[in-house]
């Protein structure tokens, strides 16, 4: 078993480990706890891994793509925002329910879409360089949302420090490690036999993130499943929606298959795994919020798998 082995059959791979994840979190919800612990470093490592893949004198150029990045905040922070508040009208009338589902759905991904988007054979690279600035701009704005779509209470209790401690941990420390790594390579053959051996990881990796984020999440959707089924449509309409906008504005942009690929994943990918920490901080009255973030999660993670097939066979084909 190789690299390109698990590649020809890494959805395979990835649905097996969902249905893992699911048959555990129902005969086991107690390890629930445990496999929370790991998600962290389980999505450090899957970024690691994916990192290594992305030579640094790319991500450098990468930088310099103005344009890249003026398409991407408009698409989370201009079109984002409008489709939400179309959604959030077929919400239930539960401020604990709209507080969750929009500080989910207002917050583009800073993680786990890099490597999504990569499997998609998208612009991982260029995506990698709007991290800040995606995380950045969605801490400064999603205040302002949360003030306009419900009011200023919610507003005022959002805080900073999950997002910050989310970049560094799963952005800023991964991406250090992997230009180190290409540095020790270019240098010795051990670090050249240390980045092949790490060829093979992303697959795994990758498998390795839905296990433990679906395991450890899905015991806490089920506990409150009846009063959160109703957010399951909008999440769905999300997915659906935002592809196929995202196509459109990619349309009007003269960027290549890739660069409008990972356009398309960061306009559909959210912020769940960061804003669970913020959902878990509200005060009396929204217990339900966090649940209706992790069915988010569990949603787009369904919808992620699916979408790494469609963009690349029908949406963004290769050109000819």
């Amino acid at each position: 078993m190789d690299a390109e082995w698990l590649q020809r059959r890494q959805v395979a791979v990835y649905a097996a480990a969902v249905a893992l994840a699911g048959a555990v979190a129902a005969s086991r919800p107690a390890a629930a706890s445990s496999l929370e612990r790991v998600v962290d470093p389980v999505l450090a490592v899957l970024l690691y891994v994916t990192f290594l893949e992305i030579p640094f004198v790319r991500l450098r150029r990468a930088l310099a793509n103005t344009r890249f990045l003026a398409a991407a905040l408009a698409l989370n922070f201009l079109v984002v925002p409008v489709v939400v508040w179309v959604l959030a009208h077929a919400l239930p009338d539960s401020p604990a329910v709209l507080v969750g589902a929009l500080m989910v759905l207002l917050t583009p991904c800073i993680d786990y879409v890099v490597p999504f988007t990569a499997i998609a054979g998208g612009d991982a690279e260029q995506l990698t360089a709007t991290t800040p600035a995606l995380m950045l701009v969605q801490l400064l704005l999603l205040p302002g949302f949360l003030w306009l779509f419900v009011g200023p209470e919610v507003a005022r209790v959002v805080d900073a420090r999950p997002f910050v401690e989310a970049f560094a941990f799963l952005i800023a420390a991964p991406l250090t490690l992997a230009w180190l790594t290409e540095a020790l390579a270019d240098r010795s053959a051990a670090g050249r036999r240390w980045q092949t051996a790490m060829g093979w990881l992303p697959v795994p990796a990758m498998a390795g993130t839905l296990f433990v984020v679906v395991g450890s999440q899905l015991p806490r959707v089920w506990d409150s499943i009846a009063r959160v089924a109703a957010v399951v449509p909008v999440y769905v309409a999300f997915l659906v929606v935002m592809p196929l906008l995202a196509r459109v504005v990619v349309g009007f942009l003269e960027v290549d298959v890739g660069e409008g690929r990972a356009l398309v994943f960061t306009a559909v990918t959210r912020n769940s795994l960061v804003v669970l920490p913020l959902a878990l901080a509200l005060p009396a009255g929204y217990e339900l919020a966090p649940a209706v973030v992790v069915t988010q999660t569990l949603v787009e993670l369904a919808g992620m798998v699916a979408l790494t097939r469609i963009v690349p066979a029908w949406l963004l084909p290769e050109a000819g």
